[in-house]
């Protein structure tokens, strides 16, 4: 095991263009927030180290583009994440729309058991808001997960919604490992980042 951490989780963070996956990443990972708007290319990824419950968690979390050109790019990593943060934008109704589409390529392509996780982000454009709370929420429900509205802009329930997936799959973890010696999630060697990216998408 390694002596830096734990547990090593793969988050990936998904959802249409524009809805603000970067921007949650930058506040989750950099504690920063810029108003710029540039599409992700491909796969971005960043690295935060978590205490959690006594244990060192290391997550790596991948930020992927919401253009339909990216989604054979992105398929491909879908595969070896514990679990998937599903974004949509209060603000813009389509994009809620299409979170069943965004579940149904985790059925696709994922592995079974991924934790999942449904977010509203940018709460804080409350006069804009299209897409209510109590909608989201039945809709999480039904599909057996958890929901929070989070705003990367002040930081409303960001550290909150990756902490609570990273709890969540090391709950699943610890449980699955009972009886045997806790091992490290993942084997970081030969993992690649296939493109760049910048800017809130």
């Amino acid at each position: 095991m390694n002596s830096e951490y734990d547990y090593l989780f793969k988050l990936l963070v998904i959802g249409d263009s524009g809805v603000g996956k970067s921007c949650l990443l930058l506040r989750f990972a950099d504690n920063s927030f810029s108003e710029s708007y540039i599409s992700t290319i491909g796969v971005d990824f960043k690295i935060r180290t978590v205490d959690l419950d006594s244990k060192t968690v290391k997550l790596q979390i991948w930020d992927t583009a919401g253009q339909e050109r990216f989604r054979t790019i992105i398929s491909s990593y879908y595969r070896g994440a514990h679990g998937i943060i599903v974004v949509y934008d209060v603000t813009d109704q389509n994009s809620f729309n299409d979170v069943k589409h965004w579940f149904q390529e985790i059925d696709r392509f994922a592995s079974e058991g991924v934790v999942k996780l449904l977010v509203g982000n940018k709460s804080d454009m409350t006069d804009k808001k299209v897409v209510e709370y109590n909608v989201a929420k039945e809709f999480a429900d039904s599909m057996g997960i958890q929901f929070l509205e989070t705003s990367a802009k002040e930081s409303t329930n960001v550290e909150q919604a990756f902490l609570t997936m990273a709890r969540e799959i090391k709950d699943k973890m610890t449980t699955a490992n009972e009886g045997g010696e806790e091992k490290a999630a993942l084997n970081l060697k030969g993992s690649s980042v296939n493109a760049n990216s910048g800017g809130c998408c």
